[in-house]
């Protein structure tokens, strides 16, 4: 049996297709990732998964369970954390998980073993009768994996789980992820818009766009599909010089946001020649890197735009939102 089954799922908010009929099966015991920027649909996707949101139409089951059929079924199968804290910040580590085990009816010698299991997994034993409002943003994010986790579940939803932690927290934080998908087999769908995310956690990545996934498979794989080496152009003027142009050392090239992109075989080898073309054309070069094909390079393939340029148009379209509010000046 699929830890998870996802057939032409749909979710629409007036004539706004949140998400737009997306399908894909999980293995049991799978990393899966559904990378996208904000507002692409990852969270409506894992709000109707998790039956906090119904479907417009479409079919999702968590391990034989259906959203709208077997919601009680669903909801005892699965374990989530939201981008949005929900932890008590007046009670103790241990407090939280002990509340989050009685909501799940767990007899006491069973939750008392549990919390002391997926506190030290996360490693946060040590600070158990410690008030959570004393804790670090990582810190958080941590014990609410572990609290997740407390009723056993088989799928864990994290929606964006180190979304605002420093480097070397999220690094943390990706070694816990892995070791609790290492140690209890559990299946995990992770939301994100971080590339090294995706790339290092997920045993195949969708990549979702304006409520559609547009490409999935393993990172490997959708990288190498690219195919070639990755020469990236920074240039104020290369879309008027160099639109009308194909050269025939680019496998495809690319305009976006300020630079053009060549996918081409063996650049180095023509690393040079293609300086001395764009030259002649007289195109003004700001800064040349070439490098193998990223996640980053994969998302400007499948949607012609760059995901942090969708970032950026995101949060001007909120501050926009905001702006008009009323009663807003």
């Amino acid at each position: 049996m699929k830890a998870v089954t996802v057939k032409n799922l749909t979710k629409k908010f007036g004539d706004l297709k949140a998400v737009d009929s997306i399908s894909f099966d999980i293995e049991k015991g799978e990393i899966f990732g559904l990378l996208g920027p904000n507002g692409a649909g990852k969270t409506t996707t894992i709000s109707m998964l998790a039956t906090m949101k119904n479907p417009t139409s479409g079919k999702a089951l968590i391990f034989g369970h259906d959203i709208l059929k077997s919601q009680d079924g669903v909801r005892k199968s699965i374990g989530i954390v939201f981008q949005d804290q929900s932890l008590d910040e007046e009670l103790t580590a241990w407090e939280n998980m002990d509340f989050h085990g009685r909501l799940y009816r767990i007899d006491k010698e069973t939750r008392n073993e549990r919390t002391e299991e997926l506190l030290k997994l996360v490693g946060l034993f040590e600070r158990k009768d410690d008030l959570v409002k004393t804790f670090s943003g990582g810190m958080r994010r941590r014990l609410e994996i572990a609290r997740g986790l407390l009723h056993r579940p088989k799928v864990l939803f994290l929606d964006e789980p180190t979304l605002g932690l420093d480097p070397q927290t999220r690094n943390y934080l990706w070694e816990y992820i892995e070791k609790l998908n290492q140690d209890y087999k559990i299946s995990i769908i992770i939301t994100t818009h971080y590339m090294e995310e995706a790339d290092r956690l997920c045993d195949r990545i969708g990549i979702i766009d304006k409520g559609k996934i547009v490409a999935m498979d393993t990172p490997e794989n959708l990288k190498s599909k690219i195919g070639g080496d990755i020469i990236t152009i920074k240039s104020p003027d290369y879309r008027e010089k160099l639109s009308s142009n194909r050269f025939w050392w680019s496998d495809k090239q690319e305009f976006s946001n300020g630079f053009f992109t060549i996918t081409l075989s063996n650049a180095e080898e023509h690393l040079t020649e293609i300086i001395s073309q764009l030259t002649k054309l007289k195109v003004t070069i700001t800064s040349v890197s070439m490098h193998r094909p990223t996640l980053e390079d994969v998302f400007l393939h499948y949607t012609g735009r760059r995901i942090r340029d969708e970032e950026a148009d995101f949060k001007d379209r909120m501050r926009m939102t905001m702006h008009k509010r009323p009663g807003r000046h």
